[in-house]
């Protein structure tokens, strides 16, 4: 059995060629490496390479996603998304340990960490015969495999320590796991870079990553049980949060929405980001379509680039933000709630009483033109009627006679129910796995991301890269930490700071708070952080994971963590006690 394993391993780094020269035309900069820069690059390139498949929406990221309360994804119409129920079942927590979510995303992951140990093994040796480009890049990599390993123990409670190909995985859970991870971190977070940007692992993403790891602590030492926050766990927390926050080295972004944007590179919030810069097939723009409408084409210039009609946001995770702000529309009151970028010009063709698309209702108060790559759809929770470019007959836009296309309500064009080419897609709040509440106009839906304009097409390539750590979150994690240990004044003037940085928009900035408790905390950090993929893990961490929402009623604590694919238990079984499936399954 362990020969099938190392031959198993040995078959992973063999596909470290996969592209990598692809990965390095811009990711990375050769002349950093000196004369080695061939043999380091090519290390490295593959597991920093590898995170596009390990957060791809329908993996890792994905599933962190509908297990949570703040998006569901029902089998659409009846014809769109089932994939034999595993989004379903992840929603519900009724998973098995054969659900292919589950196993997508645990294959991408451990194979993403199979890929710094390779690079690592390649890296040693040189860094041993005192190469310091080779030493930095060295550092990289053992910061990346702790990341690796904390999102394994933070979703099947494990981490696997290996320090060489050619030797089985230590299976390790609870304080084994946060010690060794711990120590990965702490083994390189004095010497690693701190200026090779957001795509790259710093020693401020370290510092983030041993903050995040403290606060998540008692989750990780007792997943099924009541967490106990204590003042040590915290205060390593908050030293951690000081250190980013007092590098001076990042700022909070004054627009939101910025933060997600085609250039956001230089955004001086993010900490550390999948860098995309269109060199890899796999870098799409995933994280923008995956929510909005089929019928929806957000690059005009681009007549390929359109939704899927994937998840939508919940009516429990909508109604927070309206029971917040008590009667006051959350568009008006908090800027990250809502960002219209598609200015109706006139109220008159907002007006659709009496009007359908297809009827001889439509006049020209029925549409503006604008140039296509000036057309910018709206961003943030998505409701109601959404207006875009529409295809005529012959597949191509719809185009005034100076050329601009001609932006309409968006008829309801694909999928299956009562209103497909009769109606326009007007989003409704309400969603379930009825076969009413699962058509393809349900859900607001969440258009956080910008479609990419350098993309070739709109949907490939996309240039925004993928949010991972920002100062927003240390921030929060700070807030929580100091509330934790009794700090309220503190951990308010933390809240607020984050609140109302938010001042591009200034008739939308939100106000400070008066008070912040536990409750009002878990509220700000999924108002901050909605559809970054941090919801289920602080559910958990808060209390709220076994709650009932929408289409779930589980209350059982054993699936907090997810079931460990039976594909890896299988292959397995040939070592006693090697990978024990998680409880409950």
């Amino acid at each position: 059995m362990k020969n099938k394993i190392y031959i198993t391993v040995l078959t992973i780094v063999s596909l470290l060629n996969w592209s990598c020269t692809d990965l390095e035309e811009e990711r990375l900069d050769e002349s950093e490496f000196g004369g080695q820069a061939e043999k380091i690059s090519g290390a490295i390139a593959p597991a920093y390479g590898q995170i596009s498949s390990t957060f791809f929406i329908t993996n890792y990221y994905g599933l962190q996603l509908i297990s949570a309360d703040e998006a569901i994804l029902p089998f659409r119409g009846g014809v769109d998304w089932f994939d034999g129920g595993k989004y379903m079942s992840a929603h519900t927590h009724n998973m098995t340990p054969t659900n292919d979510m589950v196993t997508t995303s645990w294959n991408a992951l451990t194979k993403n960490i199979s890929r710094t140990l390779a690079a690592i093994e390649v890296l040693a040796p040189l860094s041993e015969e005192g190469s310091i480009e080779a030493t930095g890049a060295l550092h990289e990599m053992i910061a990346l495999r702790a990341y690796l390993n904390m999102l394994l123990l933070d979703s099947w409670g494990i981490v696997l320590k290996k320090d060489s190909s050619t030797e089985l995985s230590v299976v390790l859970r609870g304080q084994e796991a946060i010690d060794y991870i711990e120590s990965e971190f702490l083994a390189v977070v004095d010497v690693i870079n701190t200026d090779r940007g957001s795509g790259r692992m710093t020693q401020s993403a370290v510092w983030g990553f041993l903050a995040r790891l403290h606060l998540n602590a008692p989750v990780y030492r007792d997943p099924y049980g009541t967490p106990n926050f204590t003042a040590e766990d915290m205060n390593k927390a908050i030293e951690y949060s000081d250190n980013v926050i007092n590098s001076g080295l990042y700022s909070l972004s004054p627009e939101y929405f910025e933060l997600f944007n085609d250039e956001n590179r230089g955004n001086a919030e993010l900490i550390f980001a999948l860098d995309q810069r269109g060199v890899l097939e796999e870098e799409h723009s995933r994280w923008a379509y995956w929510s909005i409408s089929k019928s929806m084409f957000p690059r005009p210039e681009h007549p390929s680039a359109d939704g899927t009609d994937g998840p939508a946001i919940t009516t429990s995770f909508y109604q927070t933000w309206v029971d917040a702000y008590e009667g006051v529309d959350p568009a008006e009151a908090d800027s990250r709630f809502y960002q219209r970028n598609t200015l109706v010009p006139d109220a008159q063709l907002a007006d659709l009483a009496g009007r359908t698309p297809l009827l001889e209702t439509e006049t020209e108060n029925s549409f503006y033109c604008i140039a296509p790559e000036d057309f910018e759809m709206d961003r943030g929770i998505l409701r109601g009627m959404q207006w875009g470019a529409r295809k005529g007959d012959d597949g191509t836009f719809i185009t005034c006679e100076d050329g601009t296309v001609k932006i309409y309500p968006i008829p309801l064009t694909k999928g299956n129910g009562p209103a497909r080419d009769i109606g326009y897609v007007n989003h409704v709040l309400d969603i379930d796995f009825s076969i009413p509440g699962s058509l393809h106009d349900t859900g607001y839906r969440s258009a956080k991301y910008q479609f990419s304009r350098t993309s070739p097409d709109g949907n490939d390539f996309s240039s925004v890269d993928l949010v991972l750590m920002r100062l927003a979150e240390i921030y929060l994690i700070r807030a929580e930490a100091k509330l934790r240990n009794g700090d309220n004044g503190s951990a308010l003037a933390d809240v607020n700071l984050v609140r109302t940085s938010r001042t591009a928009r200034p008739d939308q900035t939100p106000a400070a708070l008066a008070a912040v408790d536990l409750d009002i905390l878990f509220r700000e950090r999924g108002f901050e952080l909605y559809w970054e993929g941090f919801r289920r893990t602080d559910q958990i961490r808060f209390g709220k994971y076994e709650d009932s929402w929408s289409e779930k009623t589980d209350s059982d604590p054993n699936n907090r963590l997810f079931p460990i694919p039976q594909s890896a238990v299988d292959g397995a079984s040939g070592i006693d006690g090697f990978l024990v499936q998680n409880q409950g399954y």
